[in-house]
């Protein structure tokens, strides 16, 4: 994303009281533009070679990738997952992307393309559909046993309540949590695993995208780079067939609207810091995916537009039911002041004329600032279920 200072500066040539490089200036005395604000950047030398690895600590880049490049990108359309096939060679998945070029070459790949194609059919599978919505019953074995998962790992937020601690972020009570999910995460997963033995063993994949899910225990955060792998961990279980296309309305509507509620609750009990947050140009501190979701399930909606956000009334009365009213609540909940000024996006997306418009958008938005972005995407992985080519 680019630099966060929007003012408009323009590049001047040395002059005798500024003679140093080319600098960017706005109210120089000498050369009657700006105060120096930064010099050109340092030129790289073998003895001083750039970073290869950016930490999601990393400060901040604020704001919004060149919006014209994402208007004009082409929109993220549904695609179904290929399933693996037997004889499987099932792998501790690791990381393989340090690089804008191993960016490319991720979404460039029949992985890359299907794993967004899978994100972009479960946003397409709950157009128009409320989180009350009945699904049909009876809800696949696969399904019912993520929603066990995730009640045992709420259940674990009351069994370890946080210590007292001074600081605004992390307390350290998360790790006591993510530690017993760390020790019976295998269990966990091979609870989601029908019981025969070529199966069975794609647990040892599986795990480290489910620890992976729900924050770093040695940062205590979370953001859209763990999201982005509770999504990589669902597209798994999509490629073993234990997740069927006609499952994905329930997938959405029921399982990961019960991931996201666990994830607020880690977050506020446990003081999560967000993790790479672009700070007020960003959609939320913590998440993406449910704005897709959300948006997807307000398609023409009969009374409800984009603008409806700043009508208090209807967050109140209709967030139980669109995850995106949900988002906004929460986001106005957690931050205090104006809108308009601590979330300026969701603010300029409010001016949408139509759920349809916001949603193409969001998946956009989602490849170019999550799936595009190293300090991410760095921490994603790749086993024998998503491939590295």
């Amino acid at each position: 994303m680019a630099e966060s200072d929007h003012s408009t500066t323009t590049p001047h040539p040395p002059s005798p009281a500024c003679p140093s490089q080319p600098i960017l200036c706005s109210a120089c005395s000498a050369c009657d533009g700006a105060t120096a604000s930064w010099s050109s950047p340092p030129q790289w030398s073998d003895s001083s070679p750039p970073p290869a690895y950016r930490p999601i600590r990393a400060p901040a880049i604020n704001a919004p990738t060149s919006t014209a490049t994402i208007v004009l990108s082409p929109v993220p359309q549904p695609l179904p997952v290929p399933l693996a096939e037997p004889p499987y060679h099932f792998e501790i998945p690791s990381k393989r992307i340090s690089s804008p070029d191993d960016i490319r070459r991720f979404h460039s790949s029949a992985a890359g393309r299907h794993f967004l194609g899978f994100v972009a059919a479960l946003s397409h599978s709950v157009r128009g559909r409320k989180l009350s919505d009945p699904v049909p019953p009876p809800l696949p074995a696969v399904l019912s046993s993520l929603l066990s998962l995730l009640e045992t790992l709420a259940r674990w937020i009351d069994e370890i309540p946080p210590l007292p601690h001074a600081s605004r972020y992390g307390n350290p009570a998360y790790r006591t949590w993510h530690a017993r999910l760390t020790d019976e995460g295998h269990g966990l997963v091979l609870a989601l695993l029908p019981p025969s033995d070529e199966l069975r063993s794609a647990a040892d994949e599986l795990v480290p995208y489910l620890l992976d899910s729900f924050g770093n225990a040695s940062r205590i955060d979370y953001g859209t780079g763990h999201e982005t792998n509770f999504a990589a961990f669902l597209y798994c279980l999509a490629r073993l067939g234990l997740i069927k296309e006609e499952d994905y309305p329930a997938l959405v509507l029921r399982v990961f609207a019960t991931y996201l509620d666990l994830m607020r609750r880690l977050q506020t009990t446990y003081s999560l810091e967000p993790a790479g947050s672009h700070g007020v140009w960003g959609l939320d501190d913590y998440h993406f995916l449910p704005f897709i979701f959300g948006s997807a399930q307000l398609i023409d909606h009969k009374y409800m537009k984009p603008k409806s956000i700043h009508n208090q009334d209807i967050l109140d009365n209709f967030s139980n039911d669109f995850m995106y009213l949900a988002c906004v609540a929460f986001v106005k909940k957690v931050k205090k002041g104006v809108f308009a000024e601590h979330s300026p996006m969701l603010d300029d997306i409010s001016g949408v004329p139509t759920w349809s418009k916001v949603n193409s958008g969001m998946l956009k938005m989602y490849k170019a600032e999550v799936l595009e972005k190293v300090p991410i995407m760095q921490h994603f992985l790749f086993g024998s279920l998503i491939k590295w080519e």
